[in-house]
């Protein structure tokens, strides 16, 4: 590590998407803190982002901020609670005296806004990939590699960042750690439902922020009616509270007894109800990377949309269709037929729970009329 990296004791993580992204931050934020004794972590990220700090045990504080040039300001939930004009935190980040700044991102994206953001607040040291010279917007330049000669997980670009500056971690995996209030409350609402907590149940969340990464309701149900069948075992759907209609009709469709809590869990919430479930099955979206940070295994219907997201560390399996228009990374399918999960059948997803619980054989189908 450089001299003047040695000495940089409070660092700016800057990853201005949502949750999951930032969740793929944590093993380098990771290496980044064990690095020097005595160092802190700011996160600077979007509303979605920002939630996690308290189950992010890597940092110590959070700066939110909608930055204009990212997803995330686009969404009406964010542009409700704060608006895309709200002036760039320059002062505020200023006024904390950082010594350094991390900016990630994925190789679609451009650091040099964030850099500049820095540049101007005063803060001395800057690191982050860059495929166009930054000249003085970065003081470590990691020319990007990605697409041109290599794609990596996301999770790997980053610790390959950190490691330019001389950090690194044995331990790879993700972090979340729901906090003790957060289990009890989840163990209450599962008790109540009628689920012991404590035995095999199967978490589902059909939900995710974006239309293309949606596995199909009426495939959603046609995989409850499976594993109903198949498995007999508790079946609880999650979701925000904007996705508590998705998951009523998917309830309401499969006709069977499967639990809604959509709405009813905060986010460490969540994370403790994910880690006590015996599978989760989710689409590419924040609780898949939720899931493989408390450990639990999870089926990821995982839409095209980009190569580098799929669950880390963690046993997993990973289901789509694919198609021609692989990695188009649009928000909403822009052939309009979303084949990469229309295509993945539902006895495909029931077999993969069931290949992850270690079970070999389907329990006969109940009869029907």
């Amino acid at each position: 590590m450089t001299a003047t990296w040695q000495q940089a004791r409070r660092i700016l993580c800057v990853r201005l998407d949502s949750l999951g992204d930032v969740l793929m931050c944590t093993p380098a934020m990771r290496a980044l803190r064990l690095a020097v004794p005595g160092r802190t972590l700011t996160l600077l990220s979007s509303p979605s982002g920002a939630a996690a700090l308290p189950f992010i045990p890597e940092l110590d504080d959070v700066i939110t901020w909608s930055a204009p040039w990212t997803k995330s300001a686009t969404s009406a939930a964010t542009r409700s609670a704060t608006p895309a004009s709200a002036p760039a935190p320059i002062a505020t980040l200023a006024a904390r005296g950082f010594d350094a700044a991390v900016i990630f991102t994925t190789y679609t994206q451009s650091a040099l806004p964030a850099a500049l953001l820095c540049h101007l607040a005063g803060i001395p040291l800057r690191l982050a990939h860059c495929r166009e010279n930054p000249y003085d917007l970065l003081t470590d330049w990691v020319p990007d590699p990605e697409p041109a000669t290599l794609v990596r997980h996301e999770v790997q670009r980053q610790l390959a960042l950190v490691q330019r500056v001389g950090c690194r971690s044995a331990d790879l995996g993700l972090s979340f750690v729901p906090r003790p209030a957060d289990d009890a409350a989840a163990r209450t609402r599962l008790l109540a439902a009628g689920i012991d907590p404590d035995r095999p149940w199967i978490l589902l969340h059909p939900g995710a922020s974006a239309a293309s990464r949606r596995y199909p309701a009426a495939h959603w149900a046609h995989v409850l009616r499976l594993l109903a069948q198949e498995l007999q075992l508790p079946l609880v759907l999650t979701g925000s509270a904007a996705e508590s209609e998705l998951v009523d009709d998917i309830q309401f469709a499969s006709a069977v007894p499967a639990i809604s809590l959509a709405g009813r869990l905060a986010l460490g919430e969540l994370g403790a109800a994910l880690r006590l479930a015996a599978v989760a099955v989710t689409n590419n979206t924040g609780p898949a990377h939720m899931a493989a940070a408390v450990g639990t295994p999870v089926v990821d219907l995982y839409a095209l949309t980009n190569p580098q997201h799929t669950p880390w560390n963690v046993r997993s399996r990973v289901l789509f269709h694919d198609v021609p228009c692989r990695f188009c990374y649009k928000s909403t399918c822009p052939e309009g037929h979303q084949a990469c999960l229309d295509g993945v059948a539902p006895q495909r997803v029931a077999d993969a729970v069931r290949d992850l619980l270690g079970v070999t054989h389907a329990a006969p189908a109940a009869a029907t009329a």
